[in-house]
């Protein structure tokens, strides 16, 4: 049985078939999934889904995308959400440098006051990367986050930045980018990251793995992905199915 580590159902491309792609997912042989939160707007709307269904969990968090608006009020917010039942972790938080909607430095804070959080609480971090690999792998040494580890979510980093994140205690995810038949290092950093830190993820609607790259992604595939992962390791998919499960209850603490 998979799990889709890292996915956006109450994302609005789901308004009109929610209830059908987690049906979809079912059957597809997801087990647990769990539904990132990151803004004012999708906090809610990702716990009342969890809330929903027993077997979807939530992460809160402040994407850098959002930095700007996070007030400390919501922190405080975040701080609250956290004890309930089914949030696992704090997230998605990180840096961006690809989209520059906020200034690095307000990047920079939103993503230590999160980090500070999770070690306060001892909750694990879902982080988001996006051409800023030195800062992030800077920021999680000075906040010394390997005390709550956490996830490189849709990892597309080196092996080298894959090692220093390993070494702080993070797991390593891939979502539809190892697909691409052109993705050659992901490929090279999946085949060498150890099994059991292995994890793997869908980020619908976006990133759709190959072949239905170009369309709305959705839970289901991410047993591509699982395909994908299992023959660079030399798995059948069954094996990388229990093996990334595995992974995702002892990160997460799922039931």
């Amino acid at each position: 049985m998979l799990t889709d580590t890292h996915t956006h159902l109450n994302a609005p491309q789901f308004d009109e078939d929610r209830h059908e792609v987690i049906r979809r997912a079912q059957e597809n042989g997801i087990s647990r999934i769990v539904n990132v939160g990151f803004n004012r707007e999708t906090i809610p709307t990702s716990i009342s889904l969890a809330e929903q269904y027993d077997f979807i969990y939530s992460t809160v968090g402040w994407h850098p995308q959002d930095a700007k608006d996070m007030t400390p009020e919501d922190l405080e917010w975040i701080e609250q959400l956290c004890s309930h039942p089914k949030v696992v972790a704090i997230g998605e938080i990180g840096l961006d440098y690809y989209w520059d909607t906020s200034f690095k430095d307000v990047q920079d804070r939103v993503f230590r006051e999160q980090v500070r959080l999770a070690r306060k609480l001892n909750m694990p971090i879902v982080i988001h990367n996006r051409d800023a690999h030195q800062d992030i792998i800077r920021v999680l040494r000075e906040e010394k986050a390997s005390e709550v580890g956490g996830v490189m979510h849709c990892f597309s980093g080196s092996w080298e930045t894959a090692k220093m994140c390993l070494d702080m205690n993070f797991y390593i995810s891939f979502g539809g980018p190892v697909t691409f038949k052109n993705a050659k290092q992901p490929k090279e950093v999946l085949e060498k990251v150890p099994l059991d830190r292995l994890l793997v993820e869908t980020d619908a609607p976006y990133l759709t793995p190959h072949p239905h790259r170009g369309k709305r992604n959705e839970t289901a595939y991410v047993k591509l992905v699982a395909e994908t992962a299992a023959q660079i390791k030399g798995l059948t998919l069954e094996e990388l199915a229990h093996a990334t499960t595995k992974n995702a209850v002892r990160l997460f603490g799922l039931e």
